[in-house]
């Protein structure tokens, strides 16, 4: 079989290797179909992703095919469409056993910490794979993870309908998380500074966009709250300065709630002002626990809008083209899935 190996920052080689092993009765064997290529493969391939070591695989947006499973495997069985979970825990530390096991102690995720999805075959634990409809076709079925995502960090800010919600980027997972607000009834206001993406959101349902290069966030903010400000806000940007955007006065209203899903590594510039004079909550949320079963039924209810989510296709034996477009970041490709070949 063939897979991709990213072997050090700006580097990476297609091998041809054996096909893996079942390690024990308990494991199976997934061929891939489609694999997600999320912001962070773009951070391992250019050296910026500080969870992740070298050589690697990149893929964690990861969906096939189970080929072959060990013989005490009782929850799938050959031939049952599945995702694969990216995050590997203990369940035995204090995280596990509050159910936080995307923070387990020893957490190993899936194409960062450990062996990804941009391979042709590859092999997890029955625990870790969730059947998914046939119905769902590859391309689609490859976000599942990131609409997982969008439940687990709208669950960790807590939303509610009555909330006024502020996402600050309108890419992938800030247009995910759009469609969860909105889903659970919150007005929601995003921001971006591609008017392309802002018209993409209102067709997703956003009551109120902003670009800030052409707008003053702060006065439309309180145009739009009548002066009281957001009571959840999402940093779906993730560059350095964009968390302390959010605690200028007149973003937040007091006993506001700010959910943060980046791993920039440069320092921010909140102070203990900024939070406890309103007593805001800063959260931090990564990945999902327990979001897969519940985001697979969503989409097979056809509850999301997955039109132009994914916006670009290419082929594993075309796998040049992904990095490519990483060294050449286009507008126009705003999410990449890899569609394995038949």
């Amino acid at each position: 079989m063939k897979e991709c190996v990213v072997v050090a920052p700006h580097q990476y080689e297609i091998r041809d290797v054996p096909m893996p092993e079942l390690a024990d009765d308990y494991e199976v064997l997934v061929q891939m179909k489609a694999a997600g290529v999320c912001g962070s493969d773009f951070h391992i391939y250019h050296g910026t992703n500080p969870c992740s070591t070298y050589p690697r695989i990149p893929g964690h947006e990861n969906v096939g095919v189970i080929a072959k499973v060990g013989d005490k495997v009782t929850r799938v069985k050959v031939g049952d469409h599945v995702a694969v979970d990216l995050v590997i825990t203990c369940g035995e530390c204090y995280q596990c056993t509050i159910g936080r096991e995307n923070v387990c102690e020893n957490v190993l995720v899936r194409g960062s910490g450990t062996d990804g999805g941009w391979r042709e075959y590859f092999t997890a634990p029955e625990t870790d794979v969730y059947v998914i409809p046939p119905e769902i076709p590859w391309k689609d079925a490859a976000l599942i993870e990131p609409f997982a995502i969008g439940g687990h960090c709208t669950g960790r800010g807590r939303l509610v309908a009555d909330d006024i919600v502020y996402i600050l980027g309108a890419g992938t997972i800030g247009s995910i998380i759009l469609q969860t607000c909105k889903a659970a009834g919150a007005t929601v206001v995003i921001a971006d500074v591609n008017d392309e993406s802002l018209e993409r959101a209102k067709g997703y349902g956003a009551d109120y966009t902003i670009n800030p290069k052409k707008e003053n966030v702060i006065q439309r903010i309180g145009e739009i709250t009548k002066g009281k400000g957001i009571s959840l806000a999402f940093d779906a940007a993730c560059f350095k300065g964009s968390l302390t955007s959010l605690f200028e006065p007149g973003i937040m209203r007091n006993a506001g709630r700010v959910v943060s899903l980046g791993f920039c590594t440069e320092p921010e510039s909140i102070t203990q002002a900024m939070i406890d004079q309103r007593e805001l909550d800063l959260i931090g949320s990564r990945m999902s626990a327990y979001q897969f079963e519940p985001t697979i039924a969503k989409m097979a209810a056809g509850k999301f809008n997955l039109d132009g989510i994914a916006t670009t296709f290419i082929k594993f034996s075309d796998i040049d083209q992904v990095f490519h477009n990483m060294d050449h970041p286009s507008p126009d490709v705003k999410k990449m899935v890899i569609l394995f070949d038949e």
